[in-house]
């Protein structure tokens, strides 16, 4: 049975190897997301941080942090990286994760988040392209976001700090 909780600080080095492990041979990898995640830890930018466990094993994780627009909208957060042990992927883990976790952020009152991935798989959890809206030279239909409340936002999206790590 799949438990998802929020990560504790007994997790980290088990997250850390689930997230290098499901990066390891992803084509769009930069190798450095477990680096993220920890540097997202480290700066206290980790708002809210998501553990999937199967028969006590950590099986994959789902990161969120929050996230500034050009226009200044408040309480938008960035999902991701999402990472899943490579042979529980395609299993509904990630699906479970994101799930989990929009629905703690929508809780917690939050105004939306962004993701950058495939529309094809986040447009189940309800993000949609938004051209109003914009991180770097993405191109538009990658780039996705979802409202909880309020108007969406408009312009550039800024992630953490720790996402510039080369």
């Amino acid at each position: 049975m799949l438990l998802v909780r929020p990560e504790t600080p007994a997790d980290a080095a088990a997250i850390r190897q689930v997230t290098a492990a499901a990066f390891a041979s992803a084509p769009h990898s930069s190798g450095t997301e477990a680096a993220i995640v920890d540097a997202l830890r480290a700066a206290g930018a980790l708002a809210l941080s998501c553990v999937a466990e199967e028969a006590g094993a950590l099986v994959g994780h789902a990161a969120f942090s929050p996230v500034t627009t050009s226009d200044g909208a408040p309480g938008w957060f960035g999902l991701g990286p999402v990472s899943v042990r490579p042979d529980r992927q395609r299993a509904g883990v990630g699906q479970a994760l994101i799930r989990a976790g929009l629905a703690t952020l929508r809780d917690q009152g939050a105004a939306g988040c962004v993701v950058l991935g495939d529309p094809r798989y986040y447009a189940r959890f309800g993000f949609i392209s938004d051209p109003a809206l914009r991180y770097g030279d993405v191109p538009p239909g990658s780039f996705q976001r979802i409202v909880f409340r309020g108007a969406p936002p408009a312009g550039e999206v800024n992630y953490h700090a720790s996402f510039d790590i080369a």
